[in-house]
């Protein structure tokens, strides 16, 4: 079987996003879950968190609040578990490194 090609439509080359990204992504990132957890501590209670921006190296996560994280944390998305690090810091988003 010879697997199909989609055609790009007129509209979709002509799409510029509304916040175009500073700097390109090196591995494109699919549909991902907006759900995601911070645990800083086993017996703490988790931190529920929305999940902006996923790639292999890193993420951006909405916390929706003024909630004080550590700088080093984990990061439960979907079914895997990530050891995260703070790489930035604005407003309520936070920027980590896997």
């Amino acid at each position: 079987m010879v697997p199909e090609t989609s055609a790009r439509t007129a509209e979709q080359e002509d799409h510029v996003p509304q916040f175009p990204r500073k700097f390109a992504r090196v591995k494109p990132a699919g549909l991902v879950s907006r759900q995601a957890k911070i645990i800083t501590d086993p017996r703490a209670p988790v931190i529920p968190c929305t999940l902006i921006d996923y790639s292999p190296g890193g993420a951006c996560v909405d916390l929706g609040g003024q909630v004080k994280i550590p700088d080093r944390f984990e990061l439960l998305h979907v079914n895997t578990k990530k050891r995260c690090r703070i790489a930035w810091k604005r407003g309520t988003r936070v920027g980590v490194v896997f």
